[in-house]
């Protein structure tokens, strides 16, 4: 009997055993019918404890097993069950229940009936926030000028902590996060009813934003309901606030030019698989702030997209396609495009991997979209580890220290366990961290596999190997153990993009922003792959056009990717990765022969002894001729393929959707960098190329990219 006793109590440990190993991050948005995201949302796993709530932007990550029922419910809709099966990705749209309406108060951890706010909650019919003094308990206004909704007053709600400037609360106006800026400008008017949040349990949705109280301010006719920040911001005729330059740090660069292939005859370059300046831009466009002109890098813009290239149909692991068209943006021009297809490895067939977290745990990494979003972020990671991946996870702040020895990728709640113990603190010795994190990763090396650093953090070193020499200098020097590098970054305010930008170009590595747990999911999650799996390495591209069809030429984007004509084919120098199932994109704009410009390069005189008499036929019909160099990941010698481009060129109406789309997003990024070469910068146009190039847009990146184009309209 007791021996029957043991066997079930041991096949129950190890049902629960196999139970844990399936399970996985689930995660997505709930919205109701007119697609507006519903904060505080219960997520629950049906016959089970384990529930969660979505945030203030709909969103929630939640571990399930395939086969789970995920329950969602909110006051006033009716509930919905949706069964776990093979996506990570579950959005969900709540229709609306009348009957079950009464009188309820939206908090920032849901909906809660009026009479159980009682003492947390106060409502003002008053046209105005300096009403509220003396009439809502612990609501202090100054105002230093003495009219109503004054931008320069101040809204304190006592016993709020001293984390934001002048301890002042979180707005909402109809449903939309606001500053105080924006809530100065609202007509007293206009105003229906102000009521004020003093329930500190709105913090676990808002963050950070709750913890001086809330201002939830209602208008009549809902004018600012479902505005982006961005059209908020115009509806009141306020100009976009420039990102502080002493705060956040991006390299400045020069935009190329135009050149002569008889003067430059060959163009030479880098690939780069890094998307981090667009979500970073994205994140700038949302906050409704001007976009630092340095913090845009066009290329990395038009590689954040997906593109129909085909598969590699040959030995070697990309296809090559190329493609011109007329130039939207100058008339007379025109636009090569260069695209390579990463080959689509199995994940079965992929190497093993041999990982190591590098977090930075540092008190500036304190806020909700610093540490708490990484590690949400590297739980989507873990989720797509196998048994035969292992990770170790390395933290810095005033030292360096490990707190996960390689560990199996089968478990996955340790290495989830690790992560939920980190806490931000004490300052930043990036250099000790990256040394340690690289000491680890060659100590557990996997011949033939995935080694890889995987650098989490807002970039702000500030003790050790600190300055961007000394940075680039440690990590050259790594680079020859053989590991690859992923930066991801976090964070804003004090972020800073050019420290993380010189430790991925010099670390065989790639870059991404991180700014919400979607990108992390993309990045991490669906595109894991090629972000994580290298299939190629020092990859370049080298371009020679032909004189008697181009007068001048420029590579749009890749300023600090471009090389000597030399380096092509010195395999000392170091140049991009491509991973299993990545696309890179390059344009050029072409001025033909005959075309009037003022944009073209000098030309040079007649030379004596380097005219050639040739046979005029002679290349008639070819634009271009581009080489590309690349080595196997484990390679030390690079293969070299060569390709003619054709002087065939189709009007921009009928050119394919990569090329609208990819040409749209150039433009935008050229249109933020203030270009000028660029004689059309038109938001309007540049969204309606962009509309005729959407398709393969599964996922909404491409919509998303519109959106923010035709909300960007303050830039004309």
């Amino acid at each position: 009997m007791k021996s029957l006793k043991l066997i079930s109590s041991a096949i129950a440990m190890l049902i629960c055993f196999v139970s844990m190993a399936q399970e996985r991050i689930i995660s997505g948005t709930v919205t109701d019918k007119s697609n507006i995201a519903l904060p505080g949302v219960s997520v629950m796993i049906r016959g089970t404890k384990k529930n969660t709530q979505t945030d203030f932007n709909g969103h929630y990550t939640i571990q399930a097993k395939k086969g789970d029922a995920l329950i969602f419910s909110y006051i006033g809709m009716d509930s919905q069950t949706i069964n776990v099966q093979s996506s990570d990705i579950i959005n969900v749209v709540l229709q609306e229940n009348s009957p079950q309406l009464q009188e309820v108060v939206v908090v920032g951890y849901g909906i809660q009936k009026k009479s159980i706010l009682t003492g947390l909650f106060s409502k003002r019919k008053d046209r105005n926030e300096t009403a509220l003094q003396g009439r809502v308990a612990g609501v202090q206004v100054q105002n230093g000028t003495g009219y109503v909704a004054a931008p320069s007053q101040n809204v304190v709600i006592r016993g709020a902590a001293s984390v934001s400037p002048k301890n002042e609360p979180m707005y909402i106006i109809d449903g939309v996060p606001a500053k105080a800026n924006q809530m100065a400008k609202i007509n007293p008017n206009d105003i229906k009813d102000l009521k004020v949040l003093k329930d500190a349990a709105a913090t676990s949705i808002y963050g950070n934003r709750a913890s001086n109280g809330v201002v939830i301010i209602s208008t009549k006719n809902e004018l600012y309901k479902n505005l982006s920040e961005t059209e908020l911001n115009q509806k009141l005729n306020i100009t976009p606030i420039p990102a502080e330059p002493t705060q956040e740090d991006y390299d400045s660069f020069v935009e190329n030019a135009f050149e002569s292939p008889k003067t430059a005859p060959l163009s030479t370059f880098s690939i780069d698989v890094d998307n981090a300046s667009y979500t970073n831009i994205r994140r700038f466009l949302n906050n409704g702030q001007q976009v630092p002109k340095d913090a845009v890098r066009v290329e990395e813009m038009v590689n954040f997209f997906k593109y129909t290239y085909p598969q590699p149909k040959n030995e070697h692991p990309f296809s090559i396609n190329t493609e011109v068209s007329d130039s939207p943006w100058n008339a007379n021009n025109k636009i090569l495009k260069i695209g390579l297809q990463g080959k689509n490895i199995p994940t079965e067939d992929l190497p093993a991997s041999n990982l190591v977290f590098l977090i930075d745990v540092s008190g500036s990494m304190s806020d909700m979209n610093k540490l708490p979003l990484l590690k949400q972020s590297l739980k989507i990671l873990v989720n797509e580890l196998r048994s035969k991946d292992k990770v170790a996870i390395v933290v810095y702040a005033g030292a360096a220290g490990m707190v996960l020895p390689p560990t199996s990728g089968d478990e996955k709640k340790t290495i989830i366990d690790a992560l939920d113990k980190l806490q931000s603190g004490g300052s930043t010795a990036g250099g000790a961290g990256i040394e340690l994190a690289y000491k680890t990763a060659t100590e557990n090396f996997i011949k033939g596999g995935n080694n890889r650093v995987i650098l989490a953090t807002d970039g702000d070193f500030n003790v050790g190997s600190s300055s961007n020499s000394d940075m680039e200098k440690l990590i050259e020097e790594k680079r020859k153990t053989g590991v690859f590098l992923t930066c991801l970054g976090y964070g804003m305010g004090n972020y800073k993009d050019s420290k993380m930008e010189i430790l991925a170009d010099k670390g065989n590595g790639n870059y991404a922003y991180i700014d919400n747990i979607q990108e992390a999911n993309r990045f991490l999650g669906k595109e894991f792959k090629g972000s994580m799996f290298a299939i190629a390495k020092d990859v370049k591209i080298q371009i020679e056009f032909n004189p008697k069809q181009v007068q001048s030429y420029r590579l749009i984007g890749y300023e600090n990717r471009k090389l000597k004509a030399e380096d092509f084919k010195n395999d000392a120098i170091d140049a991009g990765e491509l991973g299993s199932n990545h696309t890179v994109t390059a344009l050029y704009e072409i001025i033909p022969t005959g075309v009037k410009s003022d944009y073209l390069a000098e030309q040079p005189d007649e030379l004596k002894y380097t005219k050639t008499e040739t046979n005029p036929s002679i290349f008639n019909n070819e634009l271009a001729t581009v080489k590309f160099r690349y080595k196997k990941p484990d390679g030390e010698k690079s293969i070299e393929m060569v390709q003619v481009i054709e002087n065939k060129s189709v009007a921009i109406e009928n050119a394919s959707d990569d090329m609208k789309f990819s040409a749209a997003v150039a433009w935008f990024g050229l249109k933020l960098r203030d270009s000028k070469l660029i004689a059309n910068k038109s938001s309007e146009e540049i969204a309606k190329l962009a509309k005729q190039g959407n398709s393969n847009d599964g996922e909404g990146y491409k919509a998303e990219f519109i959106r923010l184009v035709e909300g960007a309209k303050q830039y004309n």
